[in-house]
């Protein structure tokens, strides 16, 4: 073929730009997805990717992928790309679109992750009415975990949690998300497309294109339903599984719109989500007042020290345990350091065992767990026996008693003990324990200005009488902790 001919050649279909170039997920075969042949996932990918590159979004483009097949989506889609826990796509989406609501956020899911573990994620999400675009492909079956029966499998269809075929009177009836979702009123489009023919999955391209297309317009929630084939756990040939799609699943799920308010909300006028507010209109929000915060720039008291502080605070409920980590946080947030607060408690209200996690530090937080704390506040000597071994080397433990357990001492790490509830009852209440502990671990951790801590307790307690109190207690905290170094010292 001479280089005329070559160069008289059009390129009239290719590889959308919208997907990698290689899919690197195997070191072989990275011209190649994962999925089946006839799997309809790589259909609805090409048609997702056509669609965000005729729009001319992909660099707005955020897709939020799901557990089950359908898990490497950024494998193959060069948009921004977030994997969400088993059903909660929508929660995610809903999340990254409200943080940046310029973007066009897709969701991707299947039948056994959107119509049953995160059957309450997409309920809401629709009827909040939230500014994203879901594609949720129902092949009427868990296909990944090797073909039990989903909340979509059909009367009488055979999988291997209903060897007999699904009853109504044992496993109820098939459920039907557009119809459910088409009686709320937030939703502006709903359809269900199918994969069953040629004709049907050009229907199914078109619906896929006005979901996107009503985000980057601004209207709101869009899902498309997909019904797609799934020949290797319907033990079919690619063709047969095609027809059955259209032959059996169309029966009960009938194709169609069942919801479209496109026109209504565009004569309404665009809907655009809420922008974010802007850090300086936080306060406001808040209700927090001026008077509140710290004169100067507290950050810069501390600008000259590295901060990673991980610190797990732990106790019996009632014991301010909570509290002690959400002042101690407040605090470095206060102090411009990136923070982090988790709690972790039992039912009860009184009594149960409760205990947090707290992490302060200059760099972005990983992780809000601390495995391995450097500083461990125990309140009664169940939590030190339950946490003490987790302490790191040069780490230091706080504990509320006369003495530190002799057994619990160890090399390398770091101890202070004392009455601390007898100390606070002494002060006024024995509930003031946890301030007079937290006096003690801002002295020894030595990283937050006074005037941070201050803040963040004015914000934190609102009750005059206690906030005298738990100043009075703080300030005790911290002359205990220099007493002992002074000690120490004179021996």
């Amino acid at each position: 073929m001479s280089n005329e001919t070559v160069q008289d050649y059009v390129v009239a279909h290719g590889r959308a730009k919208s997907f990698y170039e290689r899919f690197e997920r195997k070191d072989e075969l990275q011209h190649q997805t994962h999925f089946c042949p006839g799997c309809g996932h790589g259909t609805v990918h090409k048609m997702l990717a056509r669609v965000i590159d005729e729009l001319g979004i992909q660099d707005r483009t955020i897709l939020v992928g799901p557990v089950g097949c359908g898990v490497f989506t950024y494998y193959y889609f060069d948009v921004g790309n977030i994997s969400a826990a088993h059903g909660r796509a929508p929660a995610v989406a809903t999340a990254v679109k409200r943080s940046r609501p310029g973007s066009i956020v897709i969701g991707y899911q299947g039948d056994g992750d959107l119509s049953a573990i995160g059957s309450a994620e997409i309920l809401h999400a629709a009827n909040r009415g939230e500014h994203v675009s879901l594609i949720f492909i129902n092949n009427a079956v868990y296909s990944m975990t090797g073909g039990q029966a989903a909340p979509t499998t059909l009367l009488g269809q055979k999988t291997t949690t209903t060897p007999f075929g699904r009853s109504a009177a044992n496993e109820g009836y098939p459920m039907h998300v557009c119809e459910l979702l088409a009686t709320l009123d937030a939703p502006v489009y709903i359809e269900r497309v199918g994969l069953g023919d040629n004709r049907q999955a050009m229907q199914a391209s078109r619906a896929i294109r006005r979901a996107i297309e009503n985000q980057v317009n601004g209207l709101g929630f869009s899902l498309i339903e997909v019904l797609a084939p799934c020949p290797t756990i319907w033990k079919k040939t690619p063709v047969e599984a095609q027809r059955w799609v259209r032959d059996e699943m169309e029966k009960v799920y009938p194709l169609g719109v069942y919801c479209d308010r496109t026109k209504a909300r565009m004569e309404a006028g665009l809907t655009q989500p809420a922008v974010a507010p802007t850090l300086d209109q936080l306060p406001g929000i808040l209700g927090v007042a001026e008077a509140d915060l710290p004169e100067g720039n507290a950050a810069a008291l501390v600008a000259d020290k590295p901060v990673d502080l991980q610190v797990r605070v732990a106790g019996f409920g009632g014991q301010g345990v909570l509290l002690l980590g959400e002042v101690l946080a407040e605090a470095g947030l206060d102090a411009g350091l990136d923070v982090s607060w988790l709690p972790s408690y039992g039912p009860e209200m009184r009594s149960g065992t409760s205990n947090c996690h707290v992490r302060l530090s200059r760099k972005p937080i990983d992780s809000p767990l601390v495995a391995a704390p450097n500083l461990l506040v125990a309140m009664n000597e169940p939590s030190l026996r339950k946490f003490d071994r987790a302490v790191r080397d040069g780490g230091w433990v706080i504990y509320d008693g006369d003495e530190f357990p002799a057994d619990c001492v160890r090399e390398g790490l770091h101890t202070f003990a004392a009455p601390f509830t007898r100390i606070a009852d002494e002060l006024g209440n024995k509930r003031a324990a946890n301030m007079v502990m937290l006096g003690s671990l801002l002295e020894i951790a030595s990283v937050l200005p006074e005037a941070s801590v201050a803040a963040a307790l004015h914000r934190m307690v609102k009750n005059p009488r206690w906030m005298e109190l738990d100043e009075r207690a703080i300030a005790r905290g911290r002359e205990l902790y220099r007493a002992s170094l002074k000690e120490m010292v004179s021996a």
